[in-house]
């Protein structure tokens, strides 16, 4: 298979504060070499891309991704699809984030079991189209934690498997490590979502809980996630090496603190669309400002914004999307959080780009030594092409029709046919 050389391009890294000109060539899956300024690649042998001054850029990666929620409205609805139409639906997501340049994912619970685990291995063999996906587990939850909505004389389809006592969280564990997940996921918060059983800022689960499942996935090299509001869940992330930090809405000054002393460990992803959404945008589903107030909505989000602002300033890595899947965040609208990221949270549009690329670049990767997020040599070629520049529009990657071309590990999705062909469509 012949080289390809991106040439006219105006090249966003993944980590530096503007766009520079150059050329790019990719072999196999990797990227070759990258053009030095005014410097001029061999052509010979290769397929040449021009460009035309539109920007090549790393794809986009999420870290808290829900492949398997179904945009219902409930937590119930998001379980409740029968599996066959489910499987269905979840590799509709998977294209559809891969249309959206979503080269990567890090599947942070899933709706089913085996879910993640079946679309991992079908997207791995070649078989269906998406993104590198790291598979994860159902959410693991206590009696009464989000996502248990059972009810004494009732049993309640949920997303979460219920454990209580260390005993039962080791062996669910196994059982998912055993069946193929690369992320154990558990719930050591609770969430607006449970209203009125338990609110995020309190802790339903033990240290010896949590203990349990960190130990028995990191003996076996798992990776593991914590759906984390409190401070004291933020705090039992810290102590037990939980690396994926989700919402850390709560977090004290205190623990802001200890976490930017360790924030080479650690990411946190806020999932503030969730929080933004659901306050203002989901009054057609009967949530209503008013409605998102009295479940501790609102001041999730408005805690969170305090909080997030304060990690940014101490060098904490943020990083965005998370949490869509739901009918008034649903999936292919991901990119907004970059917006976000600037409005809310004061982030310049590079930071935001550079916390989607390099940043989870390095998250997604881990300490397998992977490279991808980055336009740069030996980096995996994981690259989109953007009609414009993204760091005076962030919107354009919301846009599906200003992405003139998608390549995952060296293989167009979507083939670049130049720029007068999108601007006609």
């Amino acid at each position: 298979m012949p080289g390809i050389l991106f040439t006219n391009a105006a090249i966003f890294e993944g980590s530096e504060n503007t766009l520079r000109p150059g050329e790019v060539v990719v072999e196999g899956n990797r990227i070759l070499s990258v053009a030095a300024p005014n410097e001029r690649l061999p052509r010979a042998g290769r397929e040449v891309i021009d460009c035309s001054g539109a920007t090549l850029m790393p794809g986009l990666i999420n870290t808290h991704s829900h492949l398997t929620y179904n945009n219902g409205t409930t937590v119930r609805e998001l379980t409740g699809m029968p599996v066959e139409e489910h499987v269905l639906f979840t590799m509709h997501n998977a294209k559809l984030a891969l249309d959206m340049g979503f080269t990567a994912l890090i599947g942070a619970a899933s709706a089913k079991p085996r879910l993640d685990i079946v679309i991992r291995n079908e997207i791995n063999a070649g078989k269906i189209p998406g993104p590198r996906l790291l598979a994860g587990s159902p959410e693991l939850t206590v009696t009464g934690g989000l996502a248990d909505d059972n009810q004494l004389n009732q049993q309640h389809p949920s997303i979460s498997i219920i454990c209580d006592g260390p005993h039962e969280f080791r062996k669910v564990t196994r059982m998912l490590i055993r069946e193929g997940v690369d992320l154990i996921k558990f719930n050591n918060s609770g969430d607006s979502f449970c209203f009125p059983r338990m609110a995020g800022f309190h802790n339903p689960m033990t240290d010896d809980e949590v203990k349990a499942i960190t130990e028995t996935a990191q003996n076996v090299g798992k990776r593991i996630a914590a759906h984390a509001h409190a401070d004291s869940s933020v705090r039992q992330c810290l102590k037990f090496g939980v690396e994926f930090i989700f919402h850390a809405t709560f977090a004290t000054d205190e623990t802001i603190e200890a976490l930017a002393a360790a924030r080479h460990k650690h990411y946190v992803s806020p999932a503030i669309a969730a929080r933004y959404n659901t306050t203002y945008e989901a009054a057609e589903w009967g949530i209503t400002t008013d409605v998102a107030e009295m479940i501790g909505n609102k001041r999730e989000l408005e805690e969170g914004i305090k909080v997030m602002r304060k990690m940014h300033s101490a060098g904490i890595k943020i990083l965005p999307f998370g949490d869509y899947g739901f009918a008034w965040l649903p999936h292919g609208t991901e990119s907004r959080d970059l917006e976000h990221f600037v409005n809310l949270f004061g982030f310049a549009p590079w930071e935001a780009l550079r916390a989607a690329t390099a940043y989870s670049g390095e998250a997604w990767a881990g300490d397998t030594g992977e490279k991808l997020g980055r336009v740069r040599e030996g980096y995996l070629a994981d690259l989109i092409v953007v009609d414009g520049n993204p760091l005076l529009d962030l919107s354009l990657l919301q846009d599906r029709h200003s992405l003139l071309a998608i390549m995952k590990d060296g293989v167009f999705h979507k083939r670049y046919q130049g720029r007068a062909v999108a601007e006609a469509c």
